[in-house]
């Protein structure tokens, strides 16, 4: 395995410990983190029912944290490791950051936007290209999802039934 894949890996797996705080709150387990230099500029986790804030993916909260360790709206010369694919806000959001690449975990059929519905991260007539690698820990990243969302229809039956 080459060293960038590995360093990949290891950043996604952080990224999914971000997700399983995002689960704890009964929300949907999606993590990231902004990775410059080596080093975490940024990390969040989603929290769109417990903030009533739309915009609360994972990827804007850890942009927002980088944007501020860099003291720049613009946070070049870094990464993003996301365990799904980001939706068109956070997709537009990663091209008016400049971020440098993304690395996101599994893919989103039906909001994806850097390639599964639409691809906004390298998209011709936008003025920044962002390099893209999916499919990093695809089944781990994939399965929390899957789980949760199993979980959460099992829940809601049970519910119904108990009425």
């Amino acid at each position: 395995m080459n060293e960038q894949v590995s360093q990949d890996e290891d950043w996604m797996r952080h990224a999914l410990m971000l997700a399983a705080k995002a689960e704890a709150m009964n929300e949907i387990p999606v993590g990231a983190v902004v990775v410059a230099d080596g080093r975490i500029i940024g990390e969040g986790w989603n929290t769109p029912i417990a903030d009533h804030d739309p915009s609360a993916h994972a990827e804007m909260k850890a942009l927002r944290q980088a944007a501020k360790a860099v003291e720049n709206y613009r946070v070049i010369d870094a990464t993003l490791y996301v365990t799904l694919e980001p939706c068109p806000m956070c997709a537009g959001l990663l091209v008016h950051s400049r971020i440098n690449r993304l690395v996101f975990g599994a893919f989103d059929e039906k909001t994806g936007a850097a390639g599964s519905v639409m691809q906004l991260c390298q998209h011709p007539q936008l003025n920044h290209q962002i390099a893209v690698s999916g499919g990093v820990l695809a089944s781990e990243c994939g399965g929390v999802i899957s789980a949760f969302f199993k979980r959460r229809r099992a829940e809601k039956k049970a519910a119904k039934a108990g009425n």
